[in-house]
């Protein structure tokens, strides 16, 4: 098979990519839509599945970023500054601070201030903050393991490594475009 058979063959499958990229080819015969046939499954998935594992945050009341702000503590086991938790989330300065704040008073983080330097602050997790996040990831987990039971071993395996391949380009490599 060649890319260019790949490239139709991917074009006229059943997924709502592939009706996009039909129209996007109506429109510009010429335009090489493969990029978008990986790229937009990768945007799709990722948008389903978020939505689909947001639900059981949304019971608990929290938002995704304020789970991953959970998780980067209970994953580390211990305890972090700021600066740190904006790091292991990808998140700005001012979106910690926010989020730090509203999960310190649900009782979820505690700040304790550095003896040493009063400007450093250390979150750790309360008791309700590491219950809250060992009672959820279960059952995200297990969500994610229905999804990905679709694929075999074989393939899951193959996937999460040019994913994992895509994945590091784009995060270590300089010069990469970027919007």
């Amino acid at each position: 098979m060649t890319a260019a058979n790949g490239r139709r063959q991917g074009a006229t499958g059943g997924d709502t990519v592939s009706a996009v990229v039909r129209q996007w080819q109506a429109v510009h015969p010429g335009l090489d839509t493969a990029p978008m046939e990986i790229i937009g499954r990768i945007n799709r998935c990722a948008a389903l599945l978020q939505q689909a594992e947001d639900a059981p945050l949304r019971r608990a009341g929290l938002s995704r970023a304020e789970f991953d702000l959970l998780g980067a503590l209970r994953r580390t086991g211990h305890e972090l500054t700021p600066s740190e938790v904006a790091r292991e989330t990808f998140s700005s300065g001012a979106a910690v601070t926010k989020r730090l704040k509203a999960l310190t008073e649900r009782g979820l983080v505690e700040r304790r201030g550095d003896t040493r330097d009063r400007r450093v602050a250390h979150v750790r997790l309360t008791d309700a903050g590491r219950d809250l996040v060992d009672s959820i990831l279960p059952e995200q987990l297990a969500y994610e393991t229905a999804v990905l039971s679709a694929l075999q071993p074989r393939g899951q395996g193959e996937l999460a490594g040019l994913l994992g391949e895509l994945l590091g380009r784009l995060e270590g490599t300089p010069g990469m475009p970027r919007a």
